[in-house]
């Protein structure tokens, strides 16, 4: 059987889907991850076919206001929907759909007659229990929280709006608006199986069946990979560090913000690694190491904290590794992710980016390592995602979807 996973976005997006389709290989099936070309070694590295999506994801990392937000990712999405038609051929069997996807793939879906499943990364479905994460607000009551859920659904609709009509022609298919499209995928239920932990966002009681909360779907890396030697030699020479990286936000302002983290990390007495990312974060010293992009898996676990901006991946990551955060939050569904770690008390209250100063981060800093006010509650959080197994759990509920 042959599956298509389509998803978009920045790294956080989709090197997750790169551990799922692994698992559903191992399982027999033969998979293709269709995403943009930024992450093609990912998908291959993984042992998965790649197929190009267009669309270019760097613009987003300067992107921190909401209006900034909603113009790129307009932008961003009609790119992406301008060769969306190509990317599944007629010998594909079933269409995974992440969050960013979903809204086209269910075009070729009812054009082609293939079956179809969300993999989500985000929940999006409204519920009484949060408000959209989109917001980043705090609850604002049952009722208000479910209103403003389908608020934020009819202003995603907007974003795709133009895409749409353009793929519905171009696929020959009657005229239908993303609402129309989304409200059809409601009415049937449409399956929905999402990539995060239970820890972080318990599956709302209020959700209509089909729904599913099945835990994290982690990057793939080989297991005979190791960290570059100049970090391996780091790590060994003195006190676990502190990371400090913003992933795929901020770019532009890596300068400034290397100030910063190198400021907060001496005023707090510790040692130091900046991840460069989109923002170019970069330091030299005997106590402080510039690196680039290596898996979370392998170096969360040898830190004393890790500093980021609240994003999916890297919040579970940290989790997973019992390593406390200092959450700064940029843009989009990540003040929600922030919020959520420090509710169950694995980090502290977030840094909103614009607020962020070398002594607020120092403060946050002494509080996460040298008094180790997080530590108990990420090391229990991490004993929680080990019961979980998101990837075996979507495979069951690929089998059973296709063994029907």
């Amino acid at each position: 059987m042959r599956i298509l996973i389509a998803a978009a976005g920045s790294r956080g997006d989709v090197a997750p889907y790169t551990g799922l389709g692994a698992e559903l290989c191992r399982a027999g099936y033969d998979v293709t991850l269709a995403t943009t070309d930024t992450f093609a070694p990912l998908v291959r590295g993984a042992g998965l076919e790649f197929r190009s999506l267009p669309a270019d994801t760097r613009v987003r990392g300067s992107v921190t206001g909401k209006r900034e937000l909603m113009r790129t990712a307009a932008a961003f999405i009609t790119e992406l929907g301008q060769g969306f038609a190509d990317v599944m051929d007629e010998g594909t069997d079933l269409l995974l759909l992440s969050t960013t996807t979903a809204p086209l793939g269910w075009h070729l879906a009812e054009a082609t007659g293939t079956p179809s499943l969300g993999v989500y990364l985000q929940p999006t479905a409204p519920t009484g229990d949060f408000p959209p994460v989109i917001t980043g607000s705090r609850s604002l009551g049952r009722l208000a929280n479910r209103a403003t859920g389908r608020l934020a659904l009819r202003m995603a609709d907007r974003l795709y709006e133009q895409a749409v009509a353009q793929l519905r022609r171009r696929l020959q298919l009657p005229p239908a608006s993303p609402s129309e499209m989304r409200r059809r995928q409601e009415q049937a239920n449409w399956p929905i199986l999402h990539g995060f932990s239970t820890v972080l966002v318990p599956r709302p009681s209020d959700w209509h069946s089909g729904l599913e909360v099945v835990g994290n779907w982690w990057p793939h890396h080989e297991a005979a990979e190791q960290l570059p030697t100049d970090l391996e030699d780091f790590l060994r020479a003195g006190p676990r560090p502190a990371l400090i990286g913003l992933g795929s936000m901020a770019a532009g302002d890596g300068e400034r913000l290397s100030e910063i983290a190198v400021r907060a990390l001496r005023r707090a007495g510790l040692r130091g690694i900046l991840q460069a990312g989109s923002a170019g974060l970069a330091a030299d010293g005997d106590d402080v190491l510039t690196i680039g992009d290596v898996p979370h898996a392998l170096l969360f676990p040898r830190l004393a904290a890790v500093v980021h901006h609240g994003g999916a991946g890297t919040s579970a990551a940290a989790l997973r590794a019992g390593v406390p955060a200092v959450t700064v939050p940029v843009t989009a569904d990540q003040p929600f992710w922030a919020g959520r770690l420090a509710a169950i008390g694995a980090a502290t209250a977030p840094i909103p980016f614009r607020s962020l100063t070398a002594e607020r981060l120092a403060d946050s800093l002494h509080q996460v390592v040298k008094q180790q006010a997080h530590s108990p509650a990420a090391a229990k959080a991490a004993h929680h995602l080990m019961t979980e197994n998101g990837a075996g759990q979507a495979l069951k509920a690929i089998q059973q979807l296709t063994d029907g």
